[in-house]
């Protein structure tokens, strides 16, 4: 059975968040489908242990709670990524789904990693860009910190012997609110499929901690910065609209006919085309017979995959 159309759960969000009734999904269902799929995933890459990139936002924490319950907290590395002006509530947050889960967690601060790149306005120091970089935008520097972060995870899934998770849900990708080899980066990805408000929903199932579901989303990149505040819009809004142009395949007329401001559909519209490149592996000018990922496919686990 489909997590969404089975049987729903309370369309209010328990008075946690606002959960669009058409967005309700059978949690029951889809925990138990993310779960073997972890489980499957790991098995077919041959590999036991995971790493997960911890913000202390609630996606992560949720594919934290998820990995937890498929392969056991023992074999889950959690790691922390701050920067110098991340909110020291996301950190503590952080810190509680370690405690609760009972998993490794390490803090590996990356401060010193961005502005050995982009300098320091504020102390004069001059990063190996040189003085471009001291006047870098808020969305430079973010994008930079999100690929330093996925190094250091990727840096140690290699110590820990695991593969990372990644941690992107479905709003982020159609919009292309990601990072291409930063967050969007991963060997395996169990809540791409799950809208925002769905995550919300799966997330108070599992019991993530309520203060993590409540709180404004944010990639942390500035302080008071907010996933909504900063793109315009509000994720319950968005998802539904995207619920009815992407799954349910419905044309701009039929859009603006539910009550869809027509600048939202068009934004809407834009973004979700104008960020495909992200969601795709790199295409490969053909010259032989066989291509690597076009005419050369083989799933994960083939014969000889086996690891050793």
């Amino acid at each position: 059975m489909s997590a969404i159309g089975g049987r729903r759960s309370a369309p209010t969000g328990g008075g946690l968040f606002d959960l669009p009734p058409e967005l309700a999904i059978d949690t029951d269902v889809a925990r138990r489908v993310i779960v073997e799929f972890i489980r499957g995933q790991l098995r077919q890459a041959g590999f036991e242990r995971a790493v997960v990139g911890l913000s202390g936002g609630i996606d992560s924490a949720l594919v934290a709670y998820l990995v937890a319950e498929a392969i056991g907290p023992e074999r889950l590395l959690c790691v922390m990524l701050p920067y110098r002006t991340s909110a020291l509530s996301s950190r503590t947050d952080a810190e509680t789904v370690v405690e609760r889960l009972g998993c490794t967690g390490e803090l590996i601060e990356i401060s010193s990693m961005v502005d050995a790149y982009f300098g320091r306005a504020d102390s004069g120091l001059v990063g190996a860009v040189g003085p471009d970089g001291l006047g870098a935008s808020a969305l430079r520097r973010g994008n930079a910190m999100a690929r330093i972060r996925m190094t250091v995870l990727y840096d140690r899934s290699v110590t820990w012997g695991g593969l990372v998770i990644g941690t992107s849900n479905k709003t982020e990708s159609l919009i292309g609110y990601t990072t291409i080899f930063g967050d969007a980066a991963s060997a395996l990805n169990p809540i791409g499929d799950l809208y925002k408000s769905q995550v919300r929903q799966v997330a108070a199932a599992v019991g993530v901690p309520d203060a993590i579901i409540r709180k404004a989303p944010s990639a942390d990149l500035w302080p008071g910065q907010t996933d909504e505040a900063e793109a315009g819009f509000s994720y319950p809004e968005l998802d539904r609209l995207l619920f009815w142009l992407v799954d349910r395949r419905r044309s701009p007329e039929e859009l603006e006919a539910k009550g869809f401001a027509p600048d939202r559909i068009k934004w809407t519209l834009k973004a979700v085309a104008g960020s495909e490149f992200k969601r795709q592996v790199a295409p490969i000018a053909k010259l032989g017979p066989r291509t690597a990922g076009l005419d050369y496919l083989y799933p994960r686990r083939r014969p000889g995959s086996a690891r050793t």
